[in-house]
C-alpha cells in the first residue's frame, strides 16, 4: 500500500486519545471528555478523508500563535529571534473574533487539534474563552505558567478540551538559567495547583544537547509524574542563530531519544510522550506546510511552521482553505522540499533560504 500521510497523522490522532483515555482514566470530568472528544474525532476524520477524495488535503493539526506579547526573555527563543514576539504592546493583531471564526472554519474542514501558542497565549483570555466553546477540538495551550491564575484554573476545570501544557526545562537550574530566576518554583506551583484541581495538563520540553540526558531520565520524567503531568511533549531545540547551532540534537542524539521514546512508552502508561518534530522518516518528510499541520502567526499571516516564518496568504483576507491553498505550501510540496534527505531534525530549517525564495516567489 502506498504511504499516505492522511492515515500516518490520523493513526496519530487515535494514539493521542487512547494514550491520553489510560493516563487520565482516574478523573471523571477527564475522561468523559476524552470519550466525546473520540467521536468527535472520528467525525473529523472522516471530513477529512472526504476531502482528500476531492482532491483537498486537511491536516488534522494547527498551530495558532494567538499573540506576540510575552513576559519571560528566554534564551534562544525562536519567537523572539523571527521578531514574532516583544516586549512592545501588539499591534493590530487577530481579534478575539477573527480567532473564532478560525476555529470554527476548523472544526467545519475536520482538523481536530489546534495548538495555541504565542508569546504567552494565557495573556489573550479572551481568545482562550473563545476556544473553550469549541468542544470537538482540543486546545493544548503552550504556556510559560505564570499566569495560569484562580481565574483559568475554573476556565481549565469547566473546559476539558483546554490542556495546559506548561514550559520546563529541567531542572531548577536548568529551567531558570534559560527562562529567568524563580521561573522553576512558579511553574512547580502552577502544576500542584492543577494536581489539586484533578486537571489534567502537559509538559513541553525544549530538548537540547545539553539537558537531553536529564529530561529523558527516570528520576525527571517521575517528578513530573508526581506534580501531575499527564503529557510530556519533547521539542527538539532548532536554532534560530548560528551560534546556537551546536545545542541542536544531532542524528545520534535523535537515535537515543527515539530509543527512549520507545522505552517510555512500553513501561510508563500513566503518562503520554510525544515528540516534535519526531521522525521525518517514519512519515515521509516534514509535516509541516500543511502536510501535517501548519500555522496561523498573531497578525493571520498562514506559515509553513512557527521554525519557518515566512507568508503568501493571510486568513485577515479569507479562509482557512484559502490558507491551505497557499502557492507556497504547494510550492514547498512540489518541489519536493519537505521530504528532502538530510541531517537534523528541521527541514525547513535546513533549507530555509529555498523556503525564503519560494515565499518571495509567491508573494
Amino acid at each position: 500500500m502506498a504511504f499516505s500521510i492522511q492515515r500516518y497523522m490520523t493513526g496519530g490522532v487515535y494514539r493521542v486519545i487512547t494514550d491520553a483515555l489510560r493516563a487520565t482514566g482516574g478523573s471523571p470530568k477527564q475522561k468523559a471528555f476524552y470519550k466525546s472528544f473520540a467521536a468527535a474525532a472520528t467525525k473529523a476524520t472522516a471530513k477529512r478523508f472526504r476531502s482528500e477524495k476531492q482532491g483537498e488535503h486537511v491536516p488534522a493539526f494547527l498551530i495558532a500563535s494567538i499573540t506576540s506579547a510575552c513576559n519571560l526573555h528566554c534564551a534562544g527563543c525562536y519567537s523572539r529571534e523571527n521578531h514574532a514576539c516583544s516586549d512592545e504592546a501588539p499591534v493590530k493583531q487577530m481579534t478575539a473574533d477573527e480567532w473564532d471564526r478560525i476555529f470554527r472554519e476548523a472544526s467545519e474542514i475536520g482538523i481536530s487539534f489546534i495548538l495555541l501558542a504565542g508569546g504567552e497565549p494565557l495573556l489573550r483570555k479572551d481568545v482562550v474563552e473563545r476556544a473553550a466553546n469549541h468542544r470537538d477540538i482540543l486546545f493544548p495551550i503552550f504556556t510559560n505558567g505564570v499566569f495560569l491564575n484562580d481565574q483559568y484554573l475554573g476556565i481549565f476545570d469547566e473546559n476539558r478540551n483546554l490542556l495546559p501544557v506548561i514550559s520546563i526545562e529541567g531542572s531548577e537550574t536548568v529551567t531558570d538559567a534559560r527562562r529567568g530566576k524563580g521561573v522553576y518554583r512558579k511553574v512547580i506551583d502552577t502544576m500542584l495547583r492543577l494536581r489539586e484541581k484533578q486537571i489534567a495538563f502537559g509538559a513541553s520540553i525544549t530538548v537540547t544537547k545539553e539537558n537531553m540526558r536529564e529530561v529523558f531520565s527516570t528520576d525527571f520524567l517521575g517528578r513530573l509524574g508526581a506534580f501531575g503531568c499527564k503529557a510530556v511533549i519533547f521539542v527538539e531545540y532548532v536554532p534560530m542563530a548560528e551560534e546556537t547551532d551546536a545545542l541542536a540534537p544531532g542524528d545520534g542524539e535523535r537515535v537515543f531519544m527515539e530509543e527512549r521514546l520507545k522505552e517510555l512508552r512500553r513501561h510508563n502508561r500513566d503518562m503520554v510522550f510525544i515528540s516534535f518534530p519526531g521522525d521525518e522518516k517514519r512519515s515521509g518528510g516534514c509535516v509541516a506546510a500543511g502536510r501535517g499541520f501548519f500555522h496561523i502567526n498573531s497578525h493571520g499571516g498562514a506559515e509553513p511552521c512557527p521554525f519557518s516564518p515566512f507568508s503568501d496568504v493571510n486568513v485577515r483576507e479569507g479562509s482557512l482553505k484559502d490558507a491551505l491553498r497557499s502557492p507556497l505550501f504547494r510550492a514547498l510540496q512540489d518541489t519536493g522540499i519537505l521530504t528532502e534527505d538530510h541531517e537534523g531534525g528541521c527541514t525547513l530549517h535546513k533549507f530555509r533560504d529555498e523556503v525564503e525564495a519560494l515565499a518571495a516567489m509567491n508573494a
